[in-house]
């Protein structure tokens, strides 16, 4: 577009952003779905794992009684391999995502995410051997890296500041739902004593890829990739449709004044140069200021490795042969089933929580609750372990864990990560922070089936004792590290990084405009020369 757009800008930091519609709230909620098949993905494979046609398929053992219930399961370097490959691939899948989101669009990428988790469905429904299994897990895998780290982008980047915990939240929900739909599933499906034991279970997952895709196609993109592009046309056009608000209202005019000044302040403290530099940009500045790019790219990176550290993911990857391996438990598949059930019920709470109360006390003080039951489960299954009311408090315990879980570090991890970078490289940070949740994901499912395995390590409910601890790593890096993010938009949380630390973070009040810092003229709009700047920056990415 020749020429800078001329639009209205704003000194009142109560103004930055659009009033909004019941109608645009639902436009971003539905980004969320996403979560459904992140969840059912990673919650099938472990009901999958224990049913008998399938491990009599893979072993050649024949079901109990023929074979004891000690030793009718699969080699642990089976589990180890059929739970963590999908990880590996969501690892790579995410670094790539991060580079094709800025390329052609956060929606794209995460259409592109769900074509490519089809094809691994595909191939995962047509085995009958192990190999072609593990290998429609891997490129599944890549389309879940695709779109887990994408849509968290999407939503940070679309939905309105005083809400976006709350929706970025409903990310975190969706997931819980998978999770119960796959636990429900495998529980129905568990004795069939044909392929469709675990063809099913897989092939639904389908379903939950084509409705997100097709959804996304009448979802606009986000206005800020159109900024970051030097495309203020259309990121006004999108905005107006995102906020429900006509394209010349000053509303959006305002809102949009702002994102452009923030990303040409945040040009001009990063300056862009070849492809290699975009990357490197993530990991400018001293780890000892607080708002530096490689000081928020370790807080991401290290903020989801402690969520996987808090050992959820064992009881949903390896609850069904964990529980059967006890020996004392009748219906493992039961208890699954139940555990998912409060991992469901228990997140809407943080709907409500992380927006009233902020991300900052959810994690320090879920990160407290879960030390403390962990802890109780493992010193209970040490001393007592063997008996019926030893085993349920310990799963009543499981629980109380799941649900601390649930309503705090499950959805604040999200929501922190796609609020945290500036412009210029979020779409990088949020991939890279994605992919050390995968990365953790996939070391813990490689390393728990030799942990408790009865063959191998043997921990039984010791392994809790592990949890616990870190989960006490978690509390303190919450506390020391952890800013507060509620009621900010992703440009004043540019400014709060620079300005303040994270234990005073939830002191911080906006103070002024990145518009008013920039330049506004004397009639009230953003200077023409940032505008024609931006543009002319964008259109070399």
């Amino acid at each position: 577009m020749p020429g800078g757009m001329v639009m209205a800008a704003t000194a009142d930091t109560n103004r930055i952003e659009a009033p909004v519609t019941v109608k645009a709230y639902l436009m971003c909620a539905f980004a969320a779905f996403g979560g459904i098949f992140f969840g059912y993905d990673s919650g099938y494979i472990s009901g999958v794992q224990g049913m008998p046609y399938l491990i009599t398929l893979y072993t050649g053992l024949p079901p109990p009684p023929a074979t004891s219930k000690a030793d009718f399961t699969l080699p642990a370097w089976q589990k180890s391999l059929i739970t963590s490959i999908l990880s590996a691939g969501t690892f790579f899948g995410a670094l790539i995502a991060g580079d094709l989101a800025d390329f052609f669009g956060r929606r794209t990428t995460i259409i592109a995410g769900c074509g490519i988790f089809l094809v691994g469905v595909i191939l995962q429904v047509a085995s009958t051997t192990y190999g072609l299994l593990v290998a429609g897990r891997l490129i599944a895998g890549f389309g879940v890296g695709f779109v887990s780290a994408i849509i968290i982008l999407y939503m940070s980047e679309v939905a309105p500041r005083k809400v976006r915990g709350a929706i970025v939240s409903g990310y975190q929900f969706c997931i819980t739902i998978g999770l119960l739909l796959a636990s429900c599933v495998d529980y129905a499906t568990q004795n069939r004593t044909d392929t469709g034991s675990y063809r099913i279970p897989i092939g639904i997952q389908m379903l939950w890829a084509i409705i997100l895709a097709i959804g996304l196609f009448f979802l606009p993109e986000s206005p800020r990739y159109f900024v970051k592009r030097g495309s203020i046309d259309k990121a006004a056009d999108v905005l107006a449709r995102l906020r429900g608000q006509p394209r010349d209202s000053e509303y959006i005019q305002q809102e949009l004044a702002e994102i452009v000044a923030n990303h040409e302040y945040e040009m001009q403290l990063i300056p862009q140069g070849s492809y290699f530099n975009s990357w490197m940009n993530c990991f400018t500045g001293s780890v000892f200021s607080a708002g530096s790019n490689l000081r928020r790219t370790i807080l991401g990176t290290s903020l989801q490795m402690m969520q996987q550290w808090t050992g959820v993911n064992f009881v949903f990857y390896f609850g069904t042969t964990f529980f059967q391996e006890l020996g004392t438990i009748s219906n493992p598949f039961l208890i699954g089933l139940i555990t998912t059930l409060v991992n469901v019920c228990s997140t809407p709470i943080s709907f409500y929580t992380i927006e009233k109360f902020g991300r900052r006390p959810l994690l320090i003080y879920g990160a407290a609750g879960m030390v403390v039951c962990q802890f109780i489960v493992a010193i209970v299954g040490v001393t007592d372990g063997q008996s019926q009311a030893a085993v349920r408090a310990m799963i009543a315990f499981i629980c109380i864990y799941i649900f601390f879980f649930a309503s705090t570090w499950g959805p604040g991890a999200w929501v922190v990560i796609g609020e945290i970078f500036p412009l210029p490289i979020r779409s990088r940070g949020v991939a890279l922070s994605t992919a050390s949740n995968w990365l953790w994901n996939c070391i813990i499912a490689v390393i728990t089936p030799y942990m408790v395995g009865t063959n191998e390590g043997n921990l039984g409910a010791k392994v809790f004792f592990v949890w616990g601890s870190l989960c006490a790593c978690c509390f303190a890096y919450a506390y020391f590290l952890i800013p507060e993010t509620k009621g900010l938009s992703l440009e004043q949380v540019d400014r709060m990084f620079e300005e303040t630390n994270a234990r005073n973070s939830s002191k911080w009040v906006p103070h002024s405009t990145f518009a008013t810092d920039m330049g506004i003229t004397e009639k009230g709009t953003l200077a023409t020369e940032i505008v024609e700047d931006v543009q002319r920056k964008g259109s070399v990415i």
